[in-house]
């Protein structure tokens, strides 16, 4: 989930100037933005047929508003979960049990789908109201109708209208945090 790249991006603040004090600024901006608390999730999609869809791997999301209720994800462009979401129109978002830290690894790259067996990657799913695979060991989940997506440079922010909730496991179930695995992803 780690991202590496070759150049810092900016922009940089007043007397950040050379590509050394670049470097060094981007490194420690990247360290500061993986502070910020966040989720560990897998977002569900699906396409015009059965076969297309996935489960990723997915730390930013979001509530976005109240009235009505929406979700937000964010979603890399290059992702196939970002054409499968313009495609489908909807997405899910699965929550999982903080014990859940190696499903997640299993949802790096797109999922092999075994419709027969109802099962990504080797584990069961339903699919939710909008056609989107609900994991079936999640603790909840939140199954979104497409209601605007937003360019946000690499990638979409794609905000979906809640069609459909639902507890799995008991509400006081500790769910999976970033900083519960070694992973990383962002800054």
């Amino acid at each position: 989930m780690a991202t590496k790249r070759e150049h810092p991006v900016g922009p940089f603040p007043p007397g950040v100037e050379t590509d050394d004090e670049q470097v060094e600024y981007d490194k420690t901006r990247r360290r500061v933005l993986w502070a910020m608390p966040s989720g560990l999730y897998l977002v569900g999609s699906r396409g015009s047929s059965p076969e297309r869809m996935n489960l990723m791997t997915l730390n930013w999301a979001s509530q976005v508003s109240f009235e009505p209720k929406l979700v937000g994800v964010g979603v890399e462009k290059s992702a196939f979960t970002h054409e499968l979401i313009l495609e489908g129109a909807s997405f899910s978002l699965n929550i999982l049990d903080r014990d859940a830290r190696a499903v997640v690894r299993k949802f790096v790259k797109p999922a092999s789908v075994d419709l027969a067996a109802s099962t990504l990657n080797g584990f069961e799913f339903t699919t939710g109201v909008t056609g989107c695979p609900l994991l079936a060991q999640a603790v909840a989940h939140v199954d979104c109708r497409l209601w605007e997506a937003l360019d946000c440079g690499g990638h979409t922010w794609f905000v979906g209208e809640v069609a459909d909730v639902g507890f799995r496991k008991p509400e006081d179930t500790p769910v999976l945090r970033m900083e519960d695995t070694r992973m990383s992803y962002g800054g």
